[in-house]
């Protein structure tokens, strides 16, 4: 059995959409860092290869095993709609932003990313690292569509797992049994 710890980075207070550009985290709530550090178990850290998914992988590591980040694990390309607020992409595209995020799958924002295409490239790299590894314990510090991108696998669309709600440094788990995936905790905060 492998349980993937999925942990959200630190906050970034962007107002806007933020997917492939590189901004930091606020990683100032040392007393949250540690919390999150002591919950975690004994196991395998990997991250997306975005700064702020990297500086938090950096400030839960403690004396866990950590794998170079990965590029595969970055949040969901936005496109032309990273960097603006969601009210500009509704002016800019009323129809397709709402369609986006209604009936995810195929649709992308313009020159972006579908559900569908970040789904199969983060299913992709954590499979090839339980396959590789067999962790009893994989942590991903990465970010939320990443997250929720993997909840359907233990049951659910892709439109309910993204009404889930996601903290940064929030976990969520998931355990991998011969049945299957199963979805243990969403959003915890230690």
């Amino acid at each position: 059995m492998t349980s993937l710890w999925l942990v959200r980075h630190g906050p970034t207070h962007q107002k806007t959409m933020t997917g492939w550009r590189d901004v930091p985290a606020d990683l100032s709530d040392t007393a949250a860092l540690s919390r999150l550090n002591a919950f975690l178990p004994q196991g395998v850290v990997i991250s997306s290869d975005l700064t702020r998914a990297i500086t938090t992988a950096d400030a839960i590591q403690g004396s866990r095993h950590r794998l170079p980040h990965h590029r595969a694990l970055r949040e969901m390309d936005f496109g032309a709609w990273d960097g603006l607020h969601h009210t500009e992409v509704t002016a800019r595209d009323p129809q397709l932003s709402r369609d986006f995020w209604e009936t995810p799958g195929d649709l992308t924002a313009p020159d972006g990313e579908s559900w569908n295409a970040l789904t199969s490239r983060v299913t992709k790299a954590i499979d090839a690292i339980i396959a590789d590894m067999a962790p009893p314990h994989l942590i991903v510090v990465a970010h939320m569509g990443v997250i929720m991108c993997q909840f359907p696998r233990a049951g659910g669309t892709p439109y309910q797992a993204m009404g889930h709600s996601l903290d940064p440094l929030g976990v969520s788990r998931m355990d991998l049994g011969p049945d299957g995936w199963t979805l243990a905790q969403v959003n915890h905060r230690p």
